[in-house]
C-alpha cells in the first residue's frame, strides 16, 4: 500500500520531511480492524511526533496521522460490533503507526460508526479534537450533561479542540467566551456558538471586565498555558477548575493565588487510554458514538475548514507547516479519490 511518512526530523521547510512510501498493509492485532481509509486529517500533535523522530534515518519511516474515517475491509474475531463495509471514523492509537495511509489497522474499541449524513471528509476531522474536547470537559472538568448557569472561558477557541469543545459547552448549557486573535477566527468562533470572543493578543481581565465577568468558575487553556498562566490563576473562581492539553515548555508556579482558592488542575490527553491500554478503551468508542448520534442529529458543525484534496507528501507538508506555525483554524482534511 502506499502511504505517507516522516524518514527522519527534518524542519517542515525540507521537501524531504514527509516522503511517499510502499509498505506492506498491516497485520491485525486482536481486537483490530483493517480499515482502508477515506479521508483523514492533520493535527498539531502529527508535527510533535514528527519532531521526535531524531536527526538519524529511520529503518522504517514514521507514518503519521491520528484522525480517520474509512470503510472496515475486515476484522479480527476479538472485534465485535463491526463487519467488512461499514463506515467508520475514529482518532486511534498514538503508540502504532498512523492513518496516512490507504490501509490502517486500529484497535476497534477505539472506533465508532461513522455519522451517515456525514461525508468521510467531514467525519475524519472530528474523531482526535471531539475526543479531546468531550473528555475535558466531562470527565476532567467534571461539567454534566446538563451544566446549568455556569460561564467557561476557552483560551484558543478557534484551534481544533476549541472548534470541539465551544459547540459541547454550549449544548451543555454554558455560557462561552472563547479567544481569538484575527477577524476570521473570531467569526469562526462566533459560527460554532461563541457568546463572546475576546482576543487572546490583549490583556484578557480588561476585556472580561467589560463583559460584565470578574471570574469563571471553569476555564479550558487550549494553548501554552505559560502564556497566560498569571491571568488564568486571577480569573479562575475560588473552588474552580482549570483545564490543560498543551504540556508547558518551562516550569510553572501552581501555589497561591490558585493554592489559596483551592484550583483543581486537570489534564486531558486523548491518547491515554490506548496508551496504557486501560480497562476502559472501550469508552472512546462508545463516545464517538454519542457524537455521531449528535452530529446525525445536527447538533454538531462540521468543523472541517479546509478540503486539501488527494494527499501528497507536498500538501501534507503544507498542512504540518500550518500547525506549526498555528495559521490554521477548525480542521483540515485530505480524502482518498475512490
Amino acid at each position: 500500500m502506499k502511504a505517507i511518512a516522516a524518514p527522519r526530523h527534518l524542519p517542515v521547510s525540507d521537501p524531504d520531511c514527509l516522503i511517499e512510501i510502499e509498505t506492506p498493509i498491516p497485520d491485525l492485532r486482536p481486537h483490530d480492524l483493517l480499515v482502508r481509509v477515506r479521508a483523514f486529517a492533520v493535527n498539531p500533535v502529527d508535527t510533535k511526533i514528527r519532531a521526535s523522530l531524531g536527526p538519524q534515518p529511520l529503518v522504517q519511516p514514521r507514518i503519521l496521522g491520528w484522525d480517520a474515517a474509512g470503510v472496515v475491509v475486515s476484522a479480527s474475531p476479538e472485534a465485535g460490533g463491526f463487519a467488512p463495509g461499514d463506515e467508520v471514523f475514529y482518532a486511534g492509537d498514538l503508540t502504532r503507526p498512523g492513518c496516512n495511509s490507504e490501509f490502517h489497522a486500529v484497535d476497534s474499541r477505539l472506533v465508532a460508526h461513522k455519522p451517515s449524513t456525514w461525508s468521510f471528509a467531514d467525519a475524519a476531522a472530528l474523531p482526535l479534537v471531539g475526543l479531546t474536547a468531550w473528555e475535558l470537559l466531562f470527565e476532567r472538568m467534571g461539567v454534566p450533561a446538563s451544566g446549568g448557569n455556569r460561564t467557561l472561558l476557552i483560551i484558543n477557541g478557534a484551534g481544533g479542540v476549541g472548534s470541539a469543545l465551544i459547540p459541547l459547552a454550549k449544548l451543555a448549557g454554558l455560557t462561552v467566551v472563547a479567544t481569538a486573535s484575527r477577524p476570521e477566527t473570531t467569526a469562526w468562533c462566533r459560527a460554532l456558538g461563541a457568546d463572546h470572543v475576546i482576543s487572546h493578543r490583549e490583556p484578557l481581565a480588561p476585556q472580561c471586565a467589560a463583559l460584565g465577568i470578574r471570574a469563571f468558575p471553569l476555564i479550558a487553556n487550549l494553548y501554552s498555558p505559560e502564556v497566560h498562566w498569571p491571568e488564568t490563576a486571577v480569573l479562575l473562581e475560588p473552588f474552580g477548575t482549570l483545564g490543560l492539553i498543551v504540556e508547558p515548555r518551562e516550569a510553572l508556579p501552581i501555589g497561591d493565588p490558585l493554592k489559596a482558592k483551592c484550583a483543581r488542575i486537570v489534564w486531558e490527553f486523548m491518547a491515554a487510554r490506548a496508551k496504557f491500554q486501560t480497562a476502559d478503551m472501550h469508552v472512546q468508542g462508545q463516545t464517538l458514538a454519542r457524537l455521531a448520534r449528535l452530529c446525525d442529529e445536527g447538533r454538531i458543525p462540521k468543523l472541517a475548514t479546509r478540503h486539501c484534496g488527494t494527499p501528497s507528501p507536498e500538501s501534507l507538508r503544507q498542512a504540518h507547516a500550518a500547525m506549526e506555525t498555528s495559521t490554521a483554524h477548525g480542521k483540515w482534511v485530505f480524502e482518498y479519490a475512490c
